[in-house]
């Protein structure tokens, strides 16, 4: 049920919903739940034979693809001298240290230690393996407990390799805790930061609906003037002539990603389909990899997409750079400030800054030789190597 105002609409909040205790959490101090399968690197990234160094809140991963074409993540540190996994070479489908060849399978289990004789001695387990899935052109790593990764389903993304669209992806390091992207997002009332390439859009929010996981928000967009980059148009299927038109568009924050659809008007289905998500990389989650499937719609003319595809990426480019921008100047004020201080009035927001408090993890100090800076890590203990 949601909140009714003294004129009987309802405001979107669902009565009751906040807590004022959890309220007191500074939000930037909450890790992101490792329980979901994140993208950690795109798939062509990790080639056949070949290892590649990735992480997930302050683990390091190490990537590679056997011969036989599967993707495996084990932790990047060899249970014998801790040197990263992925300065190793692929032999096969095992991973082989570089330092003394002690050589992995898939799972994280040690397979061979060359000048070790039977009777020598027992080895170590090994090291961690993480299930691992690939789609959408991305690798997805499980970070968290591993009996769970197999009824947790990946997102589905009906529109990606539809014949109706084509994927634009997008992978960025940004220097913010996820959660900023989050807000960034969802609130458009942010569109006077875009006014260079966007013109002056008027954003009106017709509602927004609340719940324990979920925050989704409904804007109409009507463009009020001013010069509009010719990507910005195109991309919201006005072609080339760039006729303006009344858009809306619905974003939503189904924890832990992001999807965006733009529908214009008089359209019967979305222009463009945006994915997202933002995975932390840092123990202390102040820097995040920002990636994005942007599926836009193929129009009737053959191959007018693929000449307009330069312009949109250009104009995509330099929406996300003026975002990312504004981000990470609210990470660096809360870094200098020692605490969050914003004084935030949207209801929106609010309301998922509440879902990503009740669906995240506390931030757990590290302990003693971590090697972390603050004396904060990851909220997971690592798996040991015995």
């Amino acid at each position: 049920m949601n909140e009714t105002d003294s004129d009987g609409t309802s405001s979107g909040r669902p009565a009751a919903y906040r807590d004022p205790e959890s309220a007191t959490t500074d939000l930037r101090r909450v890790g992101a739940n490792p329980d979901f399968w994140y993208p950690v690197a795109r798939s062509g990234q990790v080639r056949r034979g070949r290892v590649i160094a990735t992480a997930f809140a302050g683990e390091r991963i190490a990537l590679y693809r056997g011969q036989s074409g599967a993707v495996h993540a084990l932790e990047d540190r060899c249970a014998h001298r801790q040197v990263p996994l992925s300065m190793g070479v692929v032999e096969g489908d095992t991973l082989r240290c570089c330092y003394h060849a002690w050589a992995y399978r898939g799972d994280g289990r040690i397979s061979q230690i060359p000048y070790l004789s039977k009777g020598d001695g027992r080895p170590p387990r090994g090291v961690r393996g993480y299930p691992v899935r690939e789609a959408y052109g991305l690798v997805f790593v499980f970070p968290g407990e591993p009996e769970k990764a197999p009824d947790t389903p990946l997102p589905m993304l009906p529109a990606f390799g539809s014949p109706q669209y084509r994927t634009m992806t997008f992978s960025r390091t940004v220097r913010c805790h996820y959660s900023f992207m989050h807000e960034n997002l969802l609130d458009m009332n942010h569109q006077f930061l875009h006014r260079g390439v966007v013109g002056k859009l008027h954003p009106e929010l017709l509602g927004y609906e609340t719940s324990a996981r979920s925050v989704q928000a409904r804007y109409l967009f009507t463009h009020a003037g001013g010069k509009r980059n010719r990507g910005a148009g195109l991309l919201a299927a006005e072609g080339f002539g760039g006729k303006d038109s009344a858009d809306v568009m619905t974003i939503r924050t189904e924890y832990p990603y992001q999807t965006l659809d733009l529908v214009p008007e008089h359209a019967q289905r979305p222009a463009f389909r945006l994915w997202a998500v933002y995975v932390p990389e840092d123990a202390e989650q102040r820097t995040c990899h920002a990636y994005g499937l942007l599926m836009i719609e193929k129009p009737g003319i053959p191959g007018a997409l693929h000449l307009a595809w330069p312009l949109i990426r250009r104009f995509t480019e330099r929406v996300f750079a003026e975002d990312r921008m504004a981000v990470e100047a609210e990470q660096r004020a809360w870094e200098e400030q020692g605490e969050d201080r914003n004084h935030e009035v949207f209801p929106l927001i609010l309301d998922v800054r509440e879902v990503l408090r009740g669906n995240g993890v506390p931030l757990r100090p590290r302990a003693a030789g971590c090697g972390s800076v603050d004396g904060e890590c990851s909220y997971r203990p690592r798996l040991g190597s015995r």
